[in-house]
């Protein structure tokens, strides 16, 4: 059982959470390169930081692949530890991780999926796989992990946060 929190320290670790899923969406992008014996570097694509890999997408398709694939592919692995590992679960800095490993594989697969730097355009650039097909398996991985919250009740009212006398949603300013 969640024990309640003051607002500010909820949504605080709520929000680092989420910030250390997206750290280490990028960092397993740049340490996917590094692994592979090239030079990652941070440039801006259309205003926007981005995380190049400094591969030779032509000259080595495969490589790129596996730079692009690893960031998506290490917040589905996070989540998936979360919600197996056993521990004492729900709080809030876990649902941060959860809800940005959930958010952002959502964006990729719909928004985002299109940019020219994106993971699933890079990705369906560099295999066999078509844009669909990695949506489809991403987004079936984060559909999963959602269901199994949904399913979980110490994950219930996953964005309503626990108060003394009873429960808030959303973010008080």
């Amino acid at each position: 059982m969640l024990r309640p929190d003051p607002p500010d320290s909820y949504w605080k670790r709520f929000a680092l959470g989420a910030g250390v899923s997206l750290l280490a969406h990028e960092s397993t992008h740049m340490l996917t390169s590094l692994a592979l014996g090239f030079h990652p570097y941070l440039a801006f694509d259309k205003g926007r930081p981005t995380v190049f890999s400094g591969i030779d997408s032509n000259k080595y398709p495969h490589k790129q692949f596996l730079f692009s694939a690893a960031g998506l592919t290490t917040q589905a692995l996070i989540d998936e530890a979360i919600l197996d590992i056993p521990h004492s679960r729900g709080g809030a800095f876990e649902r941060g991780m959860l809800a940005a490993g959930i958010g952002t594989t959502l964006f990729y697969i719909t928004i985002g999926r299109n940019a020219s730097v994106s993971d699933i355009s890079v990705m369906a650039r560099t295999s066999s796989l078509s844009k669909m097909r990695l949506s489809l398996i991403f987004g079936g991985l984060s559909a999963i992990h959602a269901l199994r919250i949904s399913r979980d009740s110490t994950y219930a009212h996953f964005f309503v946060r626990p108060t003394q006398n009873g429960a808030a949603l959303g973010v008080s300013f």
